[in-house]
């Protein structure tokens, strides 16, 4: 634990947690809250789960929406880097020219 830790209290599904971290409590009630919706959205999906059952669907979701952003990112900086590989050529023939 550093010097820089503190402990913030989230509540999620009516239960209180004491988290400790250097991140911004503002930050942390935020994810807190996002965790809280998620296995809300879970639970609406399957009233009769548990709340463990529920936890982990939401982290299943949260996972899924997680590994779909990296992806989307990795294709996105991919089309980047080959749009300026292009770019490096054309700059390159042009500079040859002269």
């Amino acid at each position: 634990m550093s010097d820089s830790d503190r402990v913030v209290t989230v509540l999620i599904q009516g239960q209180r947690y004491p988290i400790r971290s250097a991140l911004d409590q503002e930050y942390i009630a935020r994810l807190a809250a996002y965790v809280d919706e998620r296995i809300r959205i879970a639970g609406e999906a399957s009233p009769s789960g548990d709340s463990v059952r529920l936890s982990v669907l939401a982290a299943l979701n949260i996972a899924d929406e997680l590994f779909r952003c990296r992806e989307a990112s990795r294709t996105r900086s991919g089309a980047v880097a080959e749009r300026t590989e292009e770019l490096e050529r054309i700059v390159d023939r042009v500079l040859m020219a002269h």
